[in-house]
């Protein structure tokens, strides 16, 4: 049986997820890996020690659809470039350069779940699975033909750190699974189509999306409070006086669906294991002591806060100073393009506010001007008018 010659690979790549599918590429004898290109303001540090460590080109490239880069990679004949993590678009000629063009890994169930921070998407949906897909390169953003793709199951008990510990693992075993069936022509090329007519596209969660609207299901809130349940995260609300940042909530079963004020502390409960609660705590905020986790777990009781329909527990938060039964989180509107609006919705008042003062003072100052001489100069006016129309018929 005749051997295949090794797969050429230009590999584009950041972040954990790229280490974890080098180290299986680089130890199979099938694929070679011809160039590593990071993201131009990458400080990936593995991934320039990968380079160095195997004697692979290190290759930053401002915009890789430039001719220049063109240029400095045709040298190298590579059979397909692999993106994973990459954060620059590609485009043609540089997705056709290569004789199987370019593949790319994305942790979406596509064709839904395209664009960005697709985990965070998915918990905020209530998705039950999420996907990870091996797809084809083409003009659009996720939109080509699968190669692969995997589902794998969210529990209640998942948030954003646990799907992401997946991603990071599984991304690299079916980016590699994939290269294998490209590598001995056993891929299929599926197009997303066929799935799903439309699918859809998920934006990028910027600063201000963070905020929590009390005004929705105890569901709702849950789901968003473990989709941003990370240390450089953490879902945010405040009161008049305080900003918290909340990690982690609890549905309460069989709690009653009543109206209220949605955001009042309506309970608070003793931290039910001070110690457990520490270590969970520890885990996500790495900036802190675990002394100082256990103190924190100790102090802060568990908070439970009226929403749209029910009641939640609050297990993990940060605050300054306590909180009491009465106290209400704010459900802001300061959220992505939350601020410009209300900014825009406070000018627009006071410009009203200000047309109807200088209304209101200009018509009683000249009050007696209007009353006594308008109607005298509209009477002369309209006389005047109709003696020219009179004199005409003359």
């Amino acid at each position: 049986m005749r051997s295949l010659a090794p797969l050429k690979i230009g590999y584009f790549a950041d972040g954990i997820w790229s280490h974890n599918a080098f180290r299986k590429i680089i130890a199979h004898k099938d694929f070679h890996i011809c160039f590593i290109t990071p993201r131009f303001d990458s400080t990936d540090e593995t991934l320039h020690n990968f380079a160095k460590t195997y004697n692979i080109p290190y290759i930053k490239a401002q915009n890789i659809n430039s001719p220049e880069f063109l240029a400095q990679i045709e040298s190298f004949e590579c059979d397909i470039f692999v993106s994973m993590s990459f954060n620059q678009i590609f485009k043609e000629p540089l997705i056709s350069t290569p004789r199987l063009h370019t593949i790319n890994c994305h942790a979406g169930k596509l064709p839904f779940y395209r664009g960005r921070n697709i985990l965070n998407w998915a918990l905020i949906n209530d998705e039950k699975e999420f996907g990870i897909s091996v797809h084809y390169v083409d003009s659009g953003i996720d939109t080509g033909d699968l190669i692969l793709q995997r589902t794998y199951p969210i529990s209640d008990k998942d948030d954003y750190s646990t799907l992401l510990h997946t991603a990071h693992t599984e991304c690299a075993e079916v980016l590699f699974d994939a290269l294998c069936l490209l590598q001995s022509g056993k891929a299929e090329r599926i197009p997303q189509r066929h799935i799903h007519e439309v699918g859809f596209y998920c934006p990028a969660r910027v600063k201000g999306d963070e905020w929590i609207n009390w005004h929705k299901t105890s569901r709702e809130i849950f789901n968003f409070i473990r989709a941003l349940n990370a240390p450089d995260l953490g879902a945010k609300t405040r009161t008049n006086t305080q900003e918290l940042r909340i990690f982690k909530a609890q549905e309460i079963r069989n709690a009653p669906h009543y109206i209220a004020t949605p955001g009042c502390v309506v309970g608070i409960e003793k931290a039910r294991n001070p110690l457990e609660s520490a270590k969970q705590d520890f885990i996500m905020h790495d900036s802190i002591t675990a002394e100082s986790a256990t103190q924190n777990a100790m102090i802060l009781p568990h908070l439970i806060i009226k929403t749209l329909d029910s009641t939640l527990r609050i297990t993990h938060y940060q605050c300054a100073k306590a909180l009491k039964i009465g106290d209400r989180l704010l459900s802001d509107i300061l959220t992505g393009g939350g601020a410009k609006t209300l900014i825009f919705h406070i000018l627009h008042h006071l410009f009203f506010q200000l047309f109807s003062f200088f209304v209101c003072f200009f018509y009683r100052r000249f009050y007696f001007l209007f009353s006594t001489f308008l109607p005298f100069y509209l009477n002369l006016i309209l006389r005047s008018s109709y003696v020219k129309h009179s004199s005409k018929n003359l």
